[in-house]
This record gives C-alpha cells, structure tokens and sequence, in this order.
C-alpha cells in the first residue's frame, strides 16, 4: 500500500476526523445510511496535518497534472484545500458555488477564469461523485479545460467510480476507504470484524445487510 496514502490515513484517524458507527449509522444528505463520516474540515484545525497533507495535495497535483494552469476548490469545504495547495505551487486559484449568487454579478465560479485555462478541481472527499462533477460542468461550461480532480478521500462506490468515468474525469485522491478501514483496524479504532461491514457498505450501500453483526458462534 502506497506509504502516502498510509500516513494521510493515519493522520485523518489522529486528529479524530474519521468517525466510525457501523452500530448507529450516519444519513448523508443523499440518503444514504452510512457506518462512516469523514470530516476533512478538521484537518484545517491541526496543522501539523495540515501540512502534511497540502504538501501531499500540492505533491499529486504536480504528479499528476503537471500541466495544471489554476486550481478550482469546491463549495464550501475544498477551498481551502485549493488555496493552500495554490499557494504551495505557485498558481492561481478560485472556487465554484454550490449555484450562482442572486445577487451582485451572480457569479457561479469565482476568480479569474479565461477560456481554455487548465484546471484542476480539488475536492475534499468524494462518495457517489454527484457534487464535485457539477463543479466539473460548470466549469466546462465556462470554457475551462478540467484536467482532473484531486481530492484527500474517496469511499471508492462503484455509483462514483462510473459517473467519473463517464463523465471523462481522472481522480487522484490521498487516500480511500479501503485504506482508512485498513489502518483503522490496525490501530485499534475499530475491530477487526468491523473492516468487513464497512467494505461491504462500500460495495453496495444500498444492501444493509452490512448492518446485522455477524453472531458468534459457541
């Protein structure tokens, strides 16, 4: 397992911004009931981690997307994200709103954006992908060249993985799901036998058979 990933997963565990409750699960704006919630706003609060990690963020958008001419952050929590990685790099960046303002210039992306700019959008986690590729299409629509997206997390839901694809985006993310559960159990956040409950949400989040504890036998 890539070491990057391992330390981001760990520092993400550190700071408590994972939070595990195969148990009582969370609903997501979506709907969906989940045995995990990622807070990656925490990760502004602690800044040895913060560190680590938007040196990692400016670290894969320079591997990945040397040809990156603006950063793009997503409404409200990649902005920092984009901002600090931007300052590290060297580049310009702005962010895309939710929807556009009703007021003033009724913007929808704010900073400079000339037609034909390669950016890169930089997100803080992604599960079923829906949010950050609107982010991604109005950016297109407003001539940009979208290059990818680089976020800190991703669940790795296949709903994700295909929209991304169709819609012709690479991600490039610190670190994942399986990581997380991984180093989790290692580290004594969660029991050994709760890896696969959560691996099981992660294939299929609408089978809550996740949910049953598996009964021990005598």
């Amino acid at each position: 397992m890539n070491e990057r990933r391992k330390q981001v997963a760990r520092d993400l565990l550190s700071i408590g911004a994972v939070f595990f409750r195969p148990d009582e699960p969370f609903t997501w704006a979506s709907g969906i009931l989940s045995p995990v919630y990622c807070d990656n706003r925490l990760i502004l609060t602690a800044p040895a981690v913060r560190q680590r990690v938007e040196q990692a963020m400016a670290g894969t958008i320079r591997t990945h997307y040397p040809a990156a001419e603006a950063l793009m952050g997503t409404a409200t929590a990649g902005i920092a994200h984009a901002a600090i990685a931007a300052h590290l790099l060297g580049l310009p960046m702005g962010y895309v709103r939710g929807s556009a303002k009703d007021h003033g210039r009724q913007n929808r992306i704010e900073g400079k954006l000339t037609p034909g700019c390669k950016v890169v959008v930089v997100e803080d986690l992604i599960s079923t992908g829906g949010s950050v590729l609107e982010a991604v299409e109005a950016l297109r629509q407003a001539g940009a060249e979208v290059l990818g997206i680089a976020s800190i997390f991703t669940y790795g839901m296949q709903k994700g993985l295909q929209r991304l694809e169709a819609a012709g985006v690479p991600n490039h993310s610190l670190t994942n799901f399986d990581c997380i559960a991984e180093i989790a159990a290692e580290e004594g956040y969660i029991s050994p036998g709760d890896v696969a409950r959560l691996l099981a949400f992660r294939d299929n989040p609408a089978d809550r058979s996740w949910m049953e504890k598996e009964e021990k036998r005598p």
